[in-house]
């Protein structure tokens, strides 16, 4: 019974994105860890089938199980090695055997199939390779080169920093050193990090690549005032605190008390003391209270389909009816983040492939906040934002061996900048990241006014030179004159 329970609870917090399959196994303290992975991860990748199965039964209703409870059960009956609980459960389930069993048969019929693992939704052979698994060294515990020396001296194998996407795909024992977050290291799938010291201490962390884009792009300098408005379940938050060096404000919300108790084990294990945990719903927060109005970076990761993560995929997210309500939700977050009146930088990120909960949420909030502008990003990311909001980064499975994600960042601009068409304001508190100097306009490059400028300012230097060159030309060409009149 426990077995089931568990599997169950993880289910229902891997759906709602408290983490991943794996970490929340392992996270769970449970006896026999490889048996739970084994039904939680085999239940997973079959809950399509199961859900309709469930459904077309009318099983929760018969039972009263939960959904994340019946999923477990109806696995290990129809597809895993048979039920092992007794009790309630377990004559709930056979008394509704036949009933399920011909539901199976239904599907496998209309799908033309004969094995149960033909009725897994086949992906594209990228999709398929297993991702790398990525660690995140925690800086305000320990630095990336005696990481890099620990693990040699552990027997692990350092390759150096990568240079493409191609040197992600590794084995064994290598491990190499991201080649856009410097913080990262790369290790093969099936390394395995939850028992490790390192870990344990607090001095990795384990996330995915595409999950450090958010704060890396927003990079916080350090003493800056920081809002994660919806920051369970922690690891961005940590890698903000790591940017910030532990120096400033960091103010952390989340609506669910739960995810908030766990995120401070997490924040403590990380060594993280600049955080201020809020239980509070972040379309409630007032931008010009005394707590929240000196707010200058905001990092917005509002709840989303979960259609990036390759674990999590289901039918429920290409559902018209679920997508547009996340979008709706996820432009009011983006708005209500936009007016603090202090806010000089905000990254906005979803774990979702779809354009409806990201570039349209954007371009629709910059419709009607015309004193922000999207601001282009890591130029050298191999995968954009979906035209015209190239400025956008995007990241996948096949183009950068990490989960789907999309990050945007949007800085304030002045009035000044808009009336003379939305370029960037000169003067940012910090620099942005990775924005190469080919891409920052320079003066010298600039057109001169032409002489019939209208600048309320008056003229500018350079037309002011034009002049007393002219003059200086016209004065000797006269006095050239006269000399010649006098011979």
């Amino acid at each position: 019974m426990a077995l089931y329970v568990k599997a169950a609870e993880i289910l229902e917090k891997a759906e709602k994105k408290q983490g991943a399959l794996k970490t929340l196994v392992y996270d769970s303290k449970f006896n026999n860890v490889k048996q739970l992975f084994a039904l939680v991860f085999e239940t997973h990748k079959f809950s399509a089938v199961l859900e309709e199965i469930i459904s077309t039964t009318k099983l929760l209703k018969l039972t009263r199980l939960k959904l994340p409870q019946a999923k477990v059960l109806v696995y290990d009956l129809l597809l895993g090695h048979g039920l092992k609980c007794g009790g309630a459960w377990k004559a709930a389930l056979l008394k509704n055997r036949a009933r399920l069993q011909a539901a199976l048969a239904r599907i496998k019929v209309r799908q033309g199939v004969c094995n149960n693992q033909d009725l897994i939704p086949a992906n594209g052979p990228q999709d398929q390779r297993p991702l790398p698994r990525y660690v995140r060294v925690n800086t305000l515990k320990t630095s990336v080169a005696d990481t890099v020396d620990y693990l040699k001296r552990e027997g692990f194998t350092y390759l150096g920093q990568a240079r493409t996407v191609e040197d992600l795909t590794l084995k064994g024992t290598h491990f190499v050193q991201d080649m856009d977050i410097p913080e990262i290291l790369i290790f093969s799938p099936k390394t395995d990090f939850h028992n490790h010291f390192l870990y344990k201490a607090g001095h990795l962390i384990l996330q995915d690549k595409a999950s450090c884009l958010p704060a890396h792009v927003l990079h916080p300098p350090p003493g800056s005032v920081v809002l994660d408005a919806c920051a369970a379940p922690g690891n961005k938050t940590s890698h903000l605190a790591a940017l910030m060096e532990n120096r400033g404000r960091l103010l952390a919300l989340d609506l669910d008390a739960k995810r908030l108790s766990t995120m401070s084990t997490l924040l403590l294990r990380a060594g993280v003391t600049c955080q201020t945990l809020r239980h509070q719903d972040f379309l409630k927060v007032d931008p010009q209270s005394a707590e929240y109005r000196e707010v200058e970076y905001i990092l917005l990761d509002p709840s989303c389909s979960g259609s990036g993560m390759v674990c999590l995929r289901d039918d429920s997210d290409t559902d018209p009816a679920r997508l547009s309500s996340l979008a709706a939700f996820q432009l009011k977050c983006l708005k209500h983040a936009l007016s603090f009146p202090r806010v000089n930088r905000l990254v906005y990120s979803t774990c979702s492939v779809h354009r409806q909960e990201n570039e349209d949420v954007v371009s629709a909030c910059l419709q009607e906040n015309n004193h922000f502008r999207l601001v282009p990003v890591l130029p050298q990311w191999p995968e954009h934002g979906l035209p015209p909001l190239s400025q956008c980064l995007r990241a996948s499975p096949s183009s950068t061996r990490t989960h789907g994600f999309f990050v945007a960042m949007l800085q304030r601009h002045s009035e000044t900048d808009v009336a003379l068409g939305g370029s960037l304001s000169p003067s940012l508190s910090t620099p942005l990241v990775s924005v190469p100097e080919s891409e920052v306009s320079d003066t010298e490059d600039q057109p001169e006014p032409t002489s019939d400028s209208t600048d309320q300012t008056g003229p500018g230097p350079a037309l002011k030179k034009r002049r007393r060159k002219r003059k200086r030309k016209k004065k000797n060409k006269t006095s050239g004159a006269s000399g010649l009149t006098t011979q």
